[in-house]
């Protein structure tokens, strides 16, 4: 009984939350620092929901605590109604001038907008970062984009594509490493690839249709698009480390490739090209992160990044209660010259919670079907 809670704290328990915590918390510093800086006090910081577990007052008065539930965080600050910083209007009127100087809704627009983009800009920085150190320490494993064996039957064989052809673009997207492939293809449901190769000194055009094939990918159940090849066993792969300057050119091509990819994901599931079940959540995220620890430290160092970015830029999107809902309401007060009125915010913050808690509760009964076989 003790070497099983034992296997599941240390094989379950703490990578999750070793990474989502700092995914967390770099996203909530982002927000604390630009607020700090703009002479904003801040009531609370807490990494986790729920009450509070471990706490300290810092001279600044700030809450520093940890929840009972360590699936996000928040900053709330002297204004706030609520841990989604809603504006408390009714306190808001009793200010006194003193207090009005450090709420945050009582500071110019620039000023609250740079504070609710810190917390999305955080995450960018973190992978950013990451990427760079990464790259510069260990360097990139670079496998050429050479075929090696194509499958029998496979959307490949199909087009014509051969062993030893090398692949030189794919929809416009110059080819350099082997990895780029599944990259690619894993965003191309129900569309078409224009796969440039290379055959001895001749270049030619094919056209494939990827076909959906399901596997599993890290302990979760996928549907993922295929072409139906591998890479050459006959090209050695080689070890690439780079400087400052290219690992940081190459760090921000990394973040928006995830960031690229991403949109593109939303745009086949919204047009039905996905499967919505490819929609997971939490448990899923414990359950990778789980496989993943078991390649070691980098490799969660590098799961850190992957979902740092994805956490950004999912707050980002325009919906009321995630940060981009505050920007959008920013937006508004820009062009309307005034904030918007207090009935429209309430509906928008309804409607924004009502969707993200559907998504929620959507993502998580994927979750229970590919995990816990419900089907």
């Amino acid at each position: 009984m003790i070497l099983a809670a034992w296997d599941i704290l240390a094989h379950w328990v703490l990578p999750f939350l070793f990474v989502i915590t700092a995914v967390v918390f770099f996203h909530e510093l982002g927000h604390y620092s630009v607020a700090r800086l703009f002479g904003v006090r801040v009531e609370t910081f807490s990494l986790g929901f729920g009450r509070e577990i471990v706490g300290r007052t810092d001279k600044h008065g700030t809450r520093w605590k940890i929840g009972w539930l360590p699936v996000g965080g928040y900053v709330k600050f002297f204004g706030d109604a609520d841990a989604a910083s809603q504006p408390d209007r009714e306190a808001a009127e009793t200010m006194t001038v003193a207090e009005r100087k450090v709420s945050l809704q009582h500071k110019p627009l620039w000023q609250r907008s740079l504070v609710v983009a810190a917390g999305p800009f955080a995450n960018f920085i973190l992978a950013i970062a990451i990427f760079m150190l990464t790259l510069m320490l260990v360097g990139r494993v670079v496998i050429p984009p050479v075929i090696g064996t194509v499958a029998h039957g496979s959307p490949a064989e199909a087009a014509g594509i051969r062993t030893g052809d090398v692949v030189r673009d794919i929809e416009g997207t110059s080819i350099h490493e082997f990895g780029q492939l599944p990259e690619i293809v894993s965003t191309s449901a129900g569309q078409e690839l224009a796969i440039t190769l290379q055959r001895g000194e001749r270049q030619y055009t094919v056209h494939v249709m990827p076909r959906n094939t399901n596997r599993t990918v890290l302990g979760s159940s996928e549907t993922i698009p295929i072409l139906g090849v591998t890479s050459s066993a006959k090209v050695k792969p080689a070890v690439v480390r780079y400087g400052p300057v290219e690992a940081f050119g190459e760090s921000l091509s990394e973040t928006w490739a995830i960031i690229a990819g991403t949109f593109k994901g939303f745009k086949q599931l919204i047009l039905g090209r996905t499967d919505s079940r490819q929609l997971h959540g939490t448990v899923s995220i414990v359950v990778m992160t789980k496989n993943i620890a078991e390649f070691g430290f980098l490799a969660l160092v590098q799961l850190i990044a992957l979902l740092s970015v994805s956490i950004g830029l999912i707050n980002l999107f325009p919906i009321p209660v995630l940060d981009g809902g505050h920007l959008l309401y920013y937006g508004c007060e820009a062009v309307l010259g005034r904030p918007l009125g207090e009935r429209a915010q309430e509906v928008g913050f309804r409607f924004g919670l009502a969707l993200v808690l559907g998504l929620m509760i959507f993502s998580f009964w994927n979750d229970l079907a590919h995990h816990l076989n419900l089907f």
